[in-house]
């Protein structure tokens, strides 16, 4: 886990950094501002280390000349285009009962805002810092848009590891009626060489990647998915195409696509 950042910002944008910074530090992330004069695609060039970076636009991070945000903002063309029927993770997660519903692998929070607008109230879990820290500030943005307002009034940012959060809940015999797993590296699976000959992954992802690198099985999800069974009546996994099964699992139901599909374990015997 990162205990010490950079963070890069402008003299005009010092204050936000400052504030960035003290929760940063508040969540164990020693953070070294330093003030340059001009943020800009020339800087982040010859500063290609992995850092952050605070502008009129909130909190970044960035490396190796990119710099990325979740960017729920950006998100609202999709939104304004998705329903029940358009999505199949609508289908999947039985969205349409406007479920309570646990995001246990929040990534940069695309699909929790997707499930929040097509009627989810979202439980967004998030253990790394920074990466918290980001997703905490699109939502805060994202409560200051008219459109976006209604959609992040339902997700709710939890920072705790999803396991942790998934254990406290099964011996408090607190249940929920959907639990949402997308583990973060999916490539590794075995068995599926052809996963790694995919085309380099976007922009945000790769930077996403550097912060999160992997180590070990967690990354995987595959403990997740019996800890998500002993709380949810549902528990739906987003996988590639092509991918294995999460811990070897068969599910009982899959919603396939092209590019990926979803595949739905059912806990018959919990009542909600």
């Amino acid at each position: 886990m990162v205990s010490e950042m950079r963070l890069y910002t402008e003299a005009e944008f010092e204050p936000k950094a400052q504030q960035f910074s003290a929760v940063l530090s508040s969540r164990g992330v020693d953070v070294n501002i330093q003030v340059a004069e001009k943020l800009n695609a020339r800087f982040f060039r010859q500063n290609p280390d992995i850092a952050l970076s605070v502008d009129a636009d909130g909190l970044w991070l960035c490396a190796n000349g990119m710099k990325m945000q979740p960017d729920w903002k950006a998100e609202a063309g999709r939104l304004k285009r998705a329903s029940i029927k358009s999505e199949m993770i609508g289908r999947a997660c039985n969205l349409a009962e406007k479920p309570n519903l646990i995001d246990a692998t929040a990534g940069l929070g695309h699909d929790s805002l997707l499930m929040a607008y097509l009627g989810a109230n979202v439980t967004l879990l998030e253990r790394h810092p920074i990466l918290f820290t980001l997703l905490e500030d699109s939502h805060r943005q994202a409560m200051q848009d008219p459109f976006l307002k209604p959609v992040a009034a339902r997700i709710h940012l939890v920072f705790q590891d999803s396991a942790d959060y998934l254990r406290e809940q099964a011996v408090q015999r607190k249940t929920t009626d959907v639990v949402y797993l997308d583990p973060m590296f999916p490539q590794r699976d075995q068995n599926q060489q052809a996963i790694k000959k995919q085309a380099q992954v976007k922009k945000q992802m790769q930077l996403l990647h550097m912060l999160l690198p992997e180590d070990g099985e967690m990354d995987l999800g595959d403990n997740l998915l019996g800890l998500a069974q002993q709380v949810a009546k549902r528990v739906v996994v987003k996988r590639p195409r092509l991918a294995v099964f999460l811990a070897n699992q068969e599910p009982q139901h899959q919603w396939q696509g092209d590019a990926c599909r979803f595949d739905a374990y059912f806990q018959h015997d919990l009542a909600i």
